[in-house]
């Protein structure tokens, strides 16, 4: 079989760049596109890297007279923040969708015919009843940012319906984790996620806030899918590796990823206390004025039934995964050696032993907090990869 080679836009942020470690992994080349505005360039070292913008047609040119061999994109470069798209509505739609449809120009024109679409969860409805969503659910967008994602996905399914692309769509939440080698993490300096806040808080000696403590659940906190970034990778990797096959039906494929249980704030603060032996203060503070957004993604169009054997994909046996093991999750969270830099020393999460002194991991994770299981389904409309439902609050 003859080796692959992908271009990754956005390969130096948190999922691309572990994207592309999932590629070397598996011997396929990546090669990265970033223009470093969130992405860091220590995430690019010892790989084939481009700086510069997905909308710079020159550049593109460039990387493909450079490397005709690549045969798929994928799609990281996006921002992500809810409360900045909110602030800035005009700069989000120009990053994510004005430059992206530049982008697929610029990858026509190359004839790179197919796109693997790293989207998000949060543009869906979710069933009143458990917050539950699949790839049927309707689109009910609650903030600019998923707006983005929506629109861009609009013209995705457009440029597929008129042949000019293949795209594969995958849909999450919540991703949570590293590489498990260590060679890239999250990396932005102030995290918005609920477990970036409780590091930061817990050093800080502050409180967290509960945003929220009357939603329907459980016990009254948001729900989230947690789904590990690493499972996210290996997902990337099989839609690149059999995109023909997915898309041998229609040329534009939506899959949603996750692990369909959902795990709530009190939860995650628990597993929190646990995994540092000391209490975590919390604040509750009210929830957003819109209704809660989608919880997990159900498996509606994939119902449970016995299989014999591991779940295939055409001749590639899929990874198996296990529901979130948090505390292994959040003791995971400490090994942070790519944090060297944005306070001009290496950090950990908490009061642990140091690990990463001098930047540089002296563990590997118990792949245990493996948490999201890909798999193959079969539906009316073709077979493919799917997660389980996506249960959370989006953040």
């Amino acid at each position: 079989m003859k080796a692959l080679k992908v271009l990754i836009a956005g390969g130096a942020g948190f999922i691309g760049s572990t994207i592309a470690s999932a590629c070397v992994d598996n011997g396929i080349t990546p090669v990265i596109l970033d223009n470093l505005a969130t992405g860091r360039r220590e995430f690019t070292e010892g790989r084939t890297f481009y700086e510069g913008d997905i909308c710079d047609g020159a550049l593109i040119d460039r990387i493909f007279a450079e490397h005709p061999d690549i045969t798929t994109a994928v799609d990281c470069a996006a921002l992500i923040v809810v409360p900045d798209s909110v602030a800035n509505p005009l700069g989000y739609y120009r990053e994510n969708v004005s430059k992206g449809i530049q982008f697929l120009e610029h990858l026509v024109r190359n004839d790179c015919r197919n796109l693997l679409f790293s989207s998000s969860a949060s543009l869906y409805r979710a069933d009143p009843e458990d917050f539950s969503v699949d790839e049927n659910s309707p689109v009910d967008t609650l903030s600019p940012y998923a707006r983005t994602k929506a629109v861009f996905e609009t013209v995705l399914a457009d440029v597929a319906a008129a042949g000019t692309l293949n795209v594969i769509s995958l849909r999450y939440f919540n991703p949570i984790g590293a590489d498990p080698q260590l060679r890239t993490g999250l990396q932005i300096r102030t995290p918005t996620h609920a477990l970036g806040k409780m590091i930061d808080v817990h050093h800080a000696g502050e409180a967290f806030p509960l945003t929220g403590t009357d939603y329907p659940t459980r016990d009254g906190s948001g729900l989230r899918d947690y789904v590990h970034v690493w499972d996210l990778a290996a997902a990337h990797i099989k839609a690149v590796e059999h995109f023909a096959t997915i898309t041998r039906e229609a040329p534009y494929r939506v899959i949603n990823l996750g692990t369909g249980r959902g795990t709530t704030v009190r939860e995650l603060v628990t597993a929190f206390e646990t995994v540092t032996g000391t209490p975590l203060p919390t604040t509750e503070t009210p929830h957003h004025r819109d209704p809660p957004p989608p919880g997990r993604l159900r498996r509606r169009l994939c119902p449970r039934r016995p299989r014999p054997g591991p779940p295939r994909l055409e001749g590639g046996t899929l990874p198996r995964g296990r529901h979130p093991r948090l505390p292994a999750l959040v003791r995971e969270a400490r090994h942070r050696p790519w944090r060297r830099g944005l306070t001009g020393e290496a950090r950990t999460a908490g009061p642990f032993p140091s690990e990463c002194q001098g930047g540089r991991a002296g563990g590997v994770p118990d792949p245990a907090h493996r948490s999201f299981s890909h798999r193959l389904i079969e539906t009316p409309e073709g077979r493919g990869l799917a997660g389980r439902p996506l249960l959370g609050r989006r953040t």
